[in-house]
């Protein structure tokens, strides 16, 4: 497809298949595919990342998915997997072996930080977490058996960036590779292959899907690198259904669209807390006061629709909110058309101890607000009514 084409029209059009007539994608169910000949059999078992020899090894229909996400992010090759954490831990697994070292945020998604601290050493992996925001962190970090550096920017759920093209450049210096999680900004708001990373992944789940009604996650990256990974996926088998890839590709469709409108709400809703006397801290990379709103400015076209922010009345005062809250639901993921709001550190006790909950910066107070699709001012106005039940009205 047409670099030059706007994001929107690749959205639409960057998995025209000419082989097939249909307006809508076509949902390819089968497992197996047949062959008229010994001959096409192993032309369909030889090739490198068939989509039409056995499902475990792809689809056409998720071949329709890697197509889209390839194209908005400007890569030559994805790979659809069945959850986010499906193409965290396989990339992984491809590119970091026993003796190995990687360097990873503290700040991350807390089914990445259970992976990194809890799993990893297990296979003799060495892990050093840093602080995102301290580009020098990383360098010091450095080892010589380090072949990772992994990134999430903004991190789920503090919305502290990385200096991408500052930690990249360092990344070529020592030949490591560098892998970032783009789930909160989507192609949309930021292209991390454009400040030099290798390989970029999202929780498919999340706001590419945009209805929370799909489990899949996804990898892009040079063509040398997913087919590297699409080996070790075969044997892994987080393998992404057909239906699931389906409905992905519907909800990227109207991906432009639904991100342009959660950019306008939580930057609203972002610009009211901040004001407000019970809510001690707001974190969302548009406000002024981020500290990081110039680099954000810099490495992003929109600040996305999640943000996290912390109540002066402490855990009491944030699940008085939640319970008053009306428009939003308790639930964990983000993305959707519904507005979520959740304590991180409800939702991580199982993956995360409570020392850990505390390195990773998330307090038992700090509520992450992922904006659906409903007005600003109806979520503005449900925030007040909220508000007041903690004791402060503003």
């Amino acid at each position: 497809m047409d670099s030059y084409l706007a994001l929107e029209t690749l959205l639409t059009h960057a998995d025209a298949d000419a082989d097939d007539p249909a307006v809508a994608p076509t949902i390819h169910q089968s497992v197996n595919y047949s062959a008229a000949s010994a001959e096409d059999f192993d032309a369909l078992n030889s090739d490198v990342n068939p989509a039409r020899y056995y499902r475990r090894y792809g689809n056409p229909t998720q071949a329709r998915l890697e197509r889209i996400v390839a194209a908005a992010e400007g890569a030559e090759a994805a790979l659809a997997t069945a959850s986010g954490m499906g193409a965290t831990t396989t990339t992984l697994l491809t590119f970091v072996s026993q003796g190995d070292h990687v360097v990873a945020q503290r700040s991350m998604y807390g089914g990445t930080l259970s992976l990194l601290r809890d799993i990893a050493p297990r296979f003799g992996i060495e892990v050093t977490f840093v602080d995102q925001t301290d580009t020098a962190a990383f360098e010091q970090a450095i080892k010589p058996n380090t072949k990772m550096i992994m990134l999430e920017t903004p991190s789920n759920p503090l919305l502290q960036l990385t200096d991408m093209a500052a930690v990249t450049a360092l990344a070529r210096t020592h030949g490591i590779l560098t892998f970032a999680d783009n789930t909160i900004a989507t192609p949309v708001n930021q292209k991390p292959l454009d400040q030099g990373v290798d390989l970029v992944m999202h929780s498919v789940t999340k706001a590419i899907s945009g209805h929370a009604d799909v489990q899949a996650g996804i990898v892009v990256g040079s063509k040398e690198l997913i087919d590297r990974i699409w080996k070790t996926h075969t044997m892994a088998g987080s393998i992404v259904s057909p239906f699931d890839a389906w409905l992905a590709v519907r909800g990227l469709r109207t991906l432009s669209m639904r991100m342009e409108r959660q950019n306008r709400c939580a930057q609203a809703l972002a610009d009211y807390l901040v004001t407000h006397p019970a809510v001690r801290s707001v974190n969302y990379p548009g406000l002024t006061e981020h500290p990081q709103h110039d680099l954000a400015k810099r490495q992003m076209s929109g600040f996305g629709g999640v943000l996290s922010f912390e109540l002066s009345g402490g855990e009491t005062a944030a699940e008085q909110l939640i319970s008053a809250l009306r428009l939003p639901v308790r639930a964990s993921s983000l993305g959707g058309t519904r507005s979520t709001l959740v304590r991180p550190a409800a939702m991580w006790s199982n993956e995360l101890t409570e020392e850990q909950l505390e390195e990773a910066g998330v307090a038992g107070g700090l509520i992450r607000f992922a904006v659906g699709l409903e007005h600003e001012d109806d979520l503005i106005n449900d925030l007040r009514q909220g508000l007041s039940v903690t004791g402060a009205v503003g």
